[in-house]
């Protein structure tokens, strides 16, 4: 139901539009290829059924999101069938963390006071940013030219959207209150990233540089 509702869409828009629209599908929380690959395969039917019945061609991707740990860890596997991924942060930190949002707020305040925990591990890039890192060079070791990106709370966060730049991401999606922020700390991350290419460069010719961001 809800591919056909993308599909309709995307035919109603290549109607009136003088560029034909490019439908993205993406399936959340995927755990293995043969669950993407029953899913893609519905969705890939169901595209075939709009087009015939509306008499009008689109172009559609199918991706995923990453929200499990393991998806993350068979990312490589993943990207043979998915086009695109995008790491749902927030429960790919529930899931990574084991608990539940919903209840970690009564707890989390006294675990950031005895120093168990530095802050909420839904703002902290430390908390999942080991398995984005993996992902990413899994899921491009299969598919180099992938788009990925990461929506969540991490999405608006500066120090997240800064490390986001530095592996690779495309795009950070986020709240609608956290966008000008967002929007501020991707400019700076990717000038300062520019800036340290540029660097790089000019003294790569006298000095090899070996730089290790760590895991996140």
């Amino acid at each position: 139901m809800q591919a056909r509702a993308i599909f309709e869409a995307a035919a109603e828009v290549g109607r009136s539009s003088k560029k034909l629209p490019v439908a993205e599908v993406m399936v959340p929380l995927a755990a293995t290829t043969e669950e993407l690959k029953l899913l893609k395969g519905i969705i890939e039917k169901t595209a075939d059924a709009v087009k015939k019945e509306q008499g009008i061609t689109f172009t559609y991707k199918v991706g995923t999101m990453i929200e499990l740990p393991r998806a993350a860890l068979q990312a490589g596997k993943l990207a043979e069938m998915a086009e695109f991924f995008s790491f749902g942060i927030n429960d790919l930190t529930q899931t990574t963390y084991g608990l539940s949002r919903d209840d970690a707020g009564s707890f989390l305040p006294e675990y950031k006071a005895k120093g168990i925990v530095e802050q909420d591990p839904f703002v902290d890039p430390d908390g999942v940013g080991e398995l984005i890192t993996m992902a990413v060079q899994r899921g491009r070791s299969t598919r180099p030219d992938m788009k990925m990106g990461i929506c969540g709370e991490h999405g608006g966060d500066p120090a997240s959207i800064e490390i986001c730049e530095r592996i690779g991401l495309d795009y950070v999606s986020c709240s609608p209150f956290r966008v000008p922020v967002a929007r501020l700390a991707a400019a700076q991350s990717a000038l300062k990233t520019q800036g340290e290419k540029a660097k790089q460069s000019s003294t790569k010719a006298t000095k090899p540089r070996v730089q290790n961001f760590g895991p996140w």
